[in-house]
């Protein structure tokens, strides 16, 4: 788990928050002058749980920066901690989402453009809190508020790890095969009223 020297309960009033590029937990409420000092703490966790989550996918280099969020306006990190817990107040979790317009196959191998792709481009929770169910409550809480189900995501150059969540709590096993470095499933390209996929 994730320990800063501040307090960060100026930052999690609630133990899953959601940042955007401003930088900013939805919830704030503030000055410009506290906007400042939480932006700058945010910063810290997030460039924090973005090392943690690069080492644990044996990554060359973090994919998640405080500095790449203020520069996408497409993406919202979900951030979870672990408030009054026995460990004190730790982070624990990392969950980056977004969309993209990306070129796909389709399970008959004919090339589809996807407008707005759900992505999943980064999910990490801390090796302690690992196999207690505290990742598909992040999860969950995300599909909750964005709307999405799993089986309409695709997810970028996912681990193991990841791979076997989705098909531990979600169901999700058949690959369609992807010439980029994202993984999706059958069911993608099935047509729903919510579905904003463009046959390209």
């Amino acid at each position: 788990m994730a320990k800063f020297k501040f307090d960060i309960k100026c930052i999690f009033s609630q133990p899953v928050v959601q940042i955007s590029s401003n930088l900013l937990p939805h919830t704030f409420i503030g000055d410009r002058r506290m906007a400042m000092d939480v932006t700058s703490k945010v910063s810290q966790i997030i460039d924090r749980l973005g090392e943690l989550s690069a080492v644990a996918q044996k990554l060359s280099k973090p994919i998640t920066s405080a500095q790449k969020l203020r520069m996408s306006e497409n993406q919202t990190v979900y951030l979870m901690a672990d408030i009054n817990g026995c460990d004190g107040d730790v982070v624990i979790g990392l969950l980056k989402i977004g969309t993209k317009n990306l070129y796909l196959f389709d399970s008959s191998g004919q090339t589809r453009k996807i407008d707005k792709a759900r992505c999943i481009l980064d999910f990490y929770i801390h090796e302690s809190r690992q196999r207690m169910g505290v990742g598909k409550i992040l999860f969950d809480i995300m599909l909750t508020e964005e709307h999405w189900t799993p089986v309409k995501c695709s997810v970028d150059r996912p681990s193991e790890k990841l791979i076997q969540f989705l098909k531990k709590y979600y169901g999700l096993e058949k690959i369609i095969p992807q010439a980029n470095k994202f993984v999706l499933y059958e069911g993608f390209f099935d047509e729903d009223e919510d579905d904003d996929v463009n046959r390209g």
